[in-house]
This record gives structure tokens, sequence and C-alpha cells, in this order.
């Protein structure tokens, strides 16, 4: 199973929306509160390439986008291939 993280906020719609995509097809995944920790939204930003708004989403390292992204991948049906590899 692919290794999956998510940058988040609490309060965040989209990012509950991410979460209960993945959660729904048994996927465990690491959660960053950048408003619990923010000093990680610089990291964040690093990492999706300047993205600041969240979730900020990560398979195997490699950026996947937000909420609207991981489930275009899913309606395309990519995203189960890119979890299990």
């Amino acid at each position: 199973m692919a290794t999956v993280e998510l940058y988040t906020t609490p309060i965040c719609g989209f990012c509950h929306r991410a979460k209960q995509l993945l959660t729904s097809k048994g996927v465990s995944f690491s959660e960053i509160d950048v408003m619990a920790d923010p000093s990680r939204r610089a990291e964040m930003m690093q990492r999706a390439n300047g993205g600041r708004t969240v979730p900020q989403i990560f398979i195997d390292g490699k950026h996947i986008g937000g909420s609207d992204d991981l489930a275009a991948l899913d309606r395309d049906g990519k995203l189960d291939a890119l979890l299990n590899a």
C-alpha cells in the first residue's frame, strides 16, 4: 500500500472530503495539521510547488494536488492504481 500524506486544517471541508474518500477505500494516511503547527505550512508550500491551500495530498511522495484532484483521479479510475503501487 502506498504512503499517503495530507496537509490539512480541522476547519477545511475539502480536507474532510479527501479524508472521507481515502477512508472509504480503506487507505491509512498521515495527516499534518498546518493550523496546529504553522511551521509545517512552509514545508507544505515547498513540497506542493507553491500550493497554499489545504488539503495538499501526496501519494508516495508525489504531489497529487487537492481534494478535487484526488476525486478526479478516482473518477478516472487512476486512484486505486496509485494507492496500490
